[in-house]
């Protein structure tokens, strides 16, 4: 067996590919998007007949389109965010 290519691991090191940090990241990327989403549900009318204004609201036009978008690019820094960087 080649044992020269193989890593060697010291007792503080895990086999994750993501720190801590990483997945803290990433659960606040999905919070973020999944509130958008939440925020752009509705607005509609329950007759078939009848307009509703409510469908051009900031929350729904504006607000939650956003948090959608900072929900990705956290998603980007968390998956790009290096754990084993000493600051």
């Amino acid at each position: 067996m080649a044992k020269g290519n193989e890593k060697e691991k010291t007792s503080g090191e895990s086999d994750f590919v993501f720190g801590k940090k990483n997945y803290q990241f990433m659960f606040l990327g999905i919070i973020l998007i999944a509130l958008g989403f939440v925020l752009m549900a509705g607005g509609g009318s329950e007759d078939p007949n009848v307009f509703s204004e409510d469908i051009f609201s900031f929350r729904r036009i504006r607000l939650a389109p956003t948090l959608v978008l900072i929900g990705f690019a956290i998603e980007v820094y968390a998956i790009l965010l290096n754990p084993n960087k000493k600051a």
